[in-house]
């Protein structure tokens, strides 16, 4: 992430902040290239090894306080405007800083709900505890899942941008596969040549490369979130592949299908068209009611109720998620009210917010129908990123 962005989004997170009333937004970390705090890319920019604390007050003031041997490094970053080095112990300049600012609430980097805001360690936080004891401001802690969630939703214009080219990109990639498939090519192959593909335009896979793309191609194929088998393309298949690419730090993630016609077909058959239709008009629905405000789980229940009217049964995830510099990003979800989800379906859209929209459904004896767009959230509905699949791909 550039500077520029790294300053443009600490400058959105004071505006989070007093929109809050939260006084201050600690990042506490150590040894990130161990283990790494979710933000620091965003809001830091560099690494950490000893004890460290990123603050972010309301007033608009930032603090780094690090090692002394990463002082030079921090200047040469440029993202913080006060720098604290400490040599044998953080607590001093710790409390120095925090004694400024007197704060009513300090927003923490933990949460129940939110992984991208769980950064600390419970180790750490007991070291935290120790540095703070003779004080009141343990008392003061929030988790600072809503501020992250805010931050990481709101896309900025520069993002958006970004993430514009990120579809356009991997939407030239489907099409290069579409070429690709035929009878006879195994979910492996079809992977292998995505990534061989995308490594050669130099862009990075979204998720982890034994699953990123996932190819799933005929009838009772394996789960979502499971790689590409060695299963062999058959006319009669219905083929759905889940892709996206990491370009300039941010991530695409798409969803597209296809029909393999057998010998006699012209066209696809009318159960497989069906599916198409329904997971398609189920999308179109969402949308038209997606707009800020909307509670995550009122968008899913939207696709959710019109597949099962048409016969089918509900998809087993969440209808979509947000995606920025990670393919799993921001706060509210598009998901139903279950456990696993915690209060993420409970969260409202916000303007600017940049979701899929990724229904499925499964064509006896076909193969699974999946078409997965991306939208970004405007003042009054949202906007489709991604060209739509309007119809589904004929492979001969």
């Amino acid at each position: 992430m550039s500077k520029e962005l790294t300053l443009e989004k600490i400058n959105q997170a004071v505006k989070i902040l007093n929109e809050k009333n939260i006084d201050m937004w600690m990042t506490f970390v150590r040894e990130t290239g161990n283990i790494k705090d979710p933000m620091m890319d965003m809001i830091v920019g560099t690494n950490a090894t000893w004890q460290s604390a990123f603050i972010i007050t309301k007033s608009g003031d930032t603090h780094a306080i690090v090692g002394s041997l990463e002082y030079e490094n921090m200047k040469a970053v440029g993202t913080y405007k006060n720098i604290h080095p400490y040599l044998k112990s953080i607590k001093e300049k710790f409390l120095d800083v925090i004694n400024k600012y007197k704060p009513n609430k300090i927003a923490l980097n933990f949460s129940r709900n939110s992984s991208l805001a769980d950064g600390l360690t419970y180790g750490l936080y007991l070291e935290l505890l120790d540095h703070f004891k003779d004080t009141d401001y343990a008392a003061k802690f929030v988790s600072s899942e809503d501020i992250v969630a805010a931050l990481r939703g709101r896309k900025s214009h520069a993002e958006l941008q970004i993430m514009k080219e990120a579809i356009k990109e991997t939407l030239k990639i489907f099409d290069e596969t579409t070429k690709f498939l035929k009878p006879g090519v195994t979910e492996k192959q079809v992977a292998a040549y995505v990534q061989e593909i995308t490594g050669k335009k130099g862009f990075g896979l979204a998720w982890d490369k034994e699953y990123c793309p996932s190819v799933f191609s005929g009838p009772n194929t394996a789960g979502a979130h499971s790689g590409p088998t060695d299963r062999v393309i058959e006319a009669g298949h219905v083929i759905n592949m889940d892709f996206g690419i990491s370009y300039k730090g941010y991530c695409s993630d798409l969803q597209r299908t296809w029909y393999v016609l057998k010998p006699h077909e012209e066209k696809t058959p009318d159960l497989v068209q069906k599916g198409f239709d329904v997971i398609k008009e189920s999308i179109t629905r969402s949308a038209n009611e997606l707009k800020p405000g909307k509670k995550g789980w009122e968008l899913d229940e939207v696709a959710r109720n019109y597949i099962q009217i048409n016969g089918y049964e509900e998809f087993p995830h969440g209808l979509g998620h947000q995606v920025g510099r990670l393919v799993h990003d921001g706060g509210c979800l598009l998901g139903p009210k279950w456990e696993r989800y915690g209060n993420l379906p409970m969260l409202e859209v916000e303007e600017s917010n940049v979701f899929t929209i990724e229904p499925r459904l499964t064509i006896d004896n076909f193969g699974i129908a999946t078409i997965e767009e991306m939208v970004v959230v405007t003042k009054n509905g949202c906007e489709f990123l991604s060209d739509r699949q309007e119809e589904i791909y004929l492979v001969r």
